[in-house]
């Protein structure tokens, strides 16, 4: 028991070392050299796009997370990036593009989620798509006709989504929403 507890303290001393710190983001494009920091990857990754497209999807490079996949802006915004940022017209094409590839990925069995700032480990926005959990929808949600429709979480809060027949549920400052997808 004493070296179970021994050990627990040790991991717990060692994560604020392990996580990414994306709220004094570093990224900037014009020194490349800066985009190679952990938290900077996806930065790094956008930049292998085109600059005409306006989204793309990457698988997420996280083993642990074998079935999920990331819907990533391919321009840079603040640091670190949050959909505030975006224009209500990129936001809704943002999402409408999200839950395409959801569907095409899980059909009606998906969901969406953008991490609290806190809780990201990358600078550069990306949401994460997978195949919704069972039995994880609670009762605080508000209801979206439309990705024109979704609300904006709070300043660096988290958000998921998913669908109810032709509505969304959105599930506002939701710290770590993709704790609600299959990894």
């Amino acid at each position: 028991m004493r070296l179970y507890r021994i050990w627990v303290a040790a991991v717990l001393c060692l994560l604020p070392v392990t996580r990414a710190d994306v709220r004094n983001c570093q990224c900037d494009v014009t020194q490349p050299a800066t985009l190679d920091a952990r938290e900077c990857s996806l930065c790094k990754e956008a930049e292998k796009h085109p600059a005409d497209i306006q989204f793309f999807f990457v698988r997420d490079a996280n083993p642990n997370k074998p079935n999920r996949w990331l819907a990533l802006p391919r321009v840079h915004g603040n640091r670190p990036q949050q959909l505030s940022d975006m224009t209500p017209q990129d936001r809704a094409a943002y999402w409408k593009a999200a839950f395409d590839k959801a569907r095409e990925m899980w059909g009606q069995d998906w969901g969406i989620a953008l991490n609290s700032t806190e809780r990201r480990t990358q600078c550069h926005l990306h949401v994460h798509i997978g195949k919704l959990l069972p039995g994880s929808e609670d009762d605080r949600f508000v209801l979206a006709d439309s990705p024109e429709t979704i609300p904006v979480p709070t300043e660096g809060g988290g958000i998921w989504v998913h669908p109810v027949g032709p509505k969304y549920h959105v599930h506002l400052d939701e710290p770590a929403g993709e704790l609600k997808l299959q990894r």
